[in-house]
């Protein structure tokens, strides 16, 4: 029971938010499989899910509006829809390690459920969805901001996975497939940091950091191409 409690320290510390109510956030990790049929409604995340989605469409809106003032409304109906689809709110979560925090039932945890984009995406926004019942609105929005802040760009919904970018551009000079190495690894297990070098035949190797592995070598594998002039620096 201690190590729980100290699990949900650390969580709430990465989250930034401390709830009043902390079966709220049990709640928002709690997957439908490790709860019986009769209690899952009340006990897993699938409510807070759909909280989660709309308060995060309205505030990834507002966000851009008031940051965007330039961008027309295909070019924010565009980023948004990069910003509140399941592949980047489950970015988020891997970037927070919600991942080992689960509660998951036995076959979903020994399928791998917690690396499962779909479950890790649904986990963010329910946890938005608690954080707006514990906080309200203003919390949200704070946690959003800061969490989401940092991924978009304009018309980023055009840009292509990384990997898979730096994979065909490879292909496409005759070149045997980027590798990626694991240079180093720190930090408590609970919040490690992962550090991830990527090469391509005998272009300069680059390194980057990140919550975890597949994080790491997808902003080696952006730097990588920002450095090549196949993208442009984020704006």
């Amino acid at each position: 029971m201690r190590s729980r409690a100290r699990s949900r320290t650390g969580l709430e510390q990465r989250l930034g938010y401390q709830f009043a109510d902390p079966d709220l956030l049990d709640r928002a990790l709690t997957h439908s499989s490790a709860i019986s049929p009769a209690k899952r409604i009340d006990r897993s995340y699938q409510r807070l899910e759909f909280l989660g989605d709309r308060v995060l469409g309205l505030v990834v809106a507002d966000m851009l509006f008031r940051k965007l003032p330039k961008a027309n409304e295909g070019e924010l109906s565009r980023t948004l829809n990069s910003l509140v689809r399941k592949e980047t709110c489950a970015i988020i979560a891997r970037e927070l390690n919600l991942g080992p925090e689960l509660n998951l039932g036995e076959s979903e945890a020994r399928t791998g459920g917690a690396e499962k984009d779909a479950i890790l995406g649904d986990v963010t926004e329910a946890i938005i969805g608690a954080i707006f019942c514990d906080g309200g609105l203003g919390k949200a929005y704070e946690f959003v901001e800061r969490m989401f802040g940092d991924h978009f760009t304009v018309g980023q919904a055009d840009r292509a996975d990384a990997k898979t970018t730096l994979q065909e551009w490879a292909q496409a000079r005759g070149l045997e497939p980027p590798s990626y190495i694991q240079v180093e690894r720190t930090g408590p297990d609970h919040a490690p940091e992962f550090t991830i070098a990527v090469g391509v035949g005998a272009f300069e190797p680059i390194s980057a950091t990140g919550p975890s592995k597949k994080i790491a070598e997808h902003k080696a594998a952006e730097i990588f191409l920002v450095r090549q002039k196949v993208w442009k620096e984020p704006a």
